[in-house]
């Protein structure tokens, strides 16, 4: 690979910017309030690790630009609808989100709702608009959809909601919630890549795909239990210390600060095992082992 991976991923992130900017619905168009939220909560803001996940992938399975570039905002939609909704006072209840008021805290609680229900089926409207074969176009919605469910996002979300301040988890049943609540939607991330590109990959490579998308999953939330621990707020972008005010069972909680950091490396090693065990004759598999260290070493 001759481009930097901070250039890639700077690359990558105003492809993602420019899609949305010309495919979600113009603030003119009625009704405006609405569609300025929505484009409020999904242009400028995030580091984008989902859509990195679609590129990086679909570039190693000879995806065409434009049909990533639809994939990747389909599923930054579907992160930004549940980023609203779970800002929402109902939710965690919270009034920053990526250095900015969340949607709720700029446009009403009603307007936010309503966005996030928008960008959902929006994200889907962007897969079908692909030009893939239509077998490929319906794996995609299937991908999307199965990670956004109850067997998924939803659910975990639902999980989460259910213990707060209520009771102790146990490790493995705290890994089960953020599999599904964050995890999901990152695998998801993957396999959309690899769904939406020329090539086909292999059932050995799939499997190799969902062992990595698990463990980035997992990396990714311990990571941010970590960072609502010793991050500060202006650096997160988003409110820090809100899981121990909320008595939220995390990692770090239940493991220590220092063994949730073992457990995160862990999963590296994991993820960059499976990244190895990829067919030898795929091209740009290193970018996947480079996403795994962004998201283990980031700082917000």
């Amino acid at each position: 690979m001759t481009v930097a991976f901070k250039d890639w991923v700077k690359a990558c992130q105003q492809r993602v910017e420019k899609a949305a900017e010309n495919n979600l619905p113009q603030e003119a168009l009625i009704p405006q309030k609405l569609h300025s939220a929505m484009r409020y909560s999904v242009i400028g803001g995030g580091k984008r690790v989902r859509p990195l996940l679609v590129y990086a992938v679909g570039q190693i399975y000879d995806a065409d630009p434009e049909n990533l570039d639809l994939t990747a905002l389909a599923v930054e939609c579907v992160h930004s609808y549940s980023l609203i909704h779970d800002d929402l006072p109902c939710m965690d209840n919270d009034i920053l989100r990526h250095g900015k008021p969340t949607t709720h805290a700029a446009f009403g609680e009603a307007v936010a709702m309503l966005a996030g229900d928008a960008l959902q089926p929006e994200a889907f409207l962007f897969l079908v608009r692909t030009k893939l074969p239509a077998e490929q176009r319906i794996k995609l919605v299937e991908l999307l959809a199965y990670a956004s469910s109850t067997r998924g996002m939803c659910g975990g979300q639902a999980i989460d909601l259910s213990v707060v301040g209520n009771q102790k988890m146990t490790i493995e049943e705290l890994r089960l919630m953020h599999s599904m609540k964050t995890g999901a939607l990152l695998k998801a991330s993957v396999l959309l890549g690899a769904f939406a590109g020329k090539k086909t990959p292999s059932q050995h490579d799939l499997s190799q795909l969902e062992v990595y998308g698990n463990a980035i999953g997992l990396a990714f939330q311990i990571v941010d239990d970590i960072l609502d621990v010793v991050g500060d707020t202006a650096e997160l972008g988003k409110t820090a210390g809100k899981d121990a005010l909320g008595d939220k069972p995390t990692y770090v909680s239940l493991l220590g600060l220092e063994k949730a950091k073992e457990l995160a490396e862990e999963q590296y090693l994991i993820a960059a095992k499976a990244v190895e065990g990829l067919s030898e004759d795929l091209d740009g598999k290193e970018r996947l082992i480079e996403i795994a260290d962004f998201i283990i070493r980031r700082t917000h």
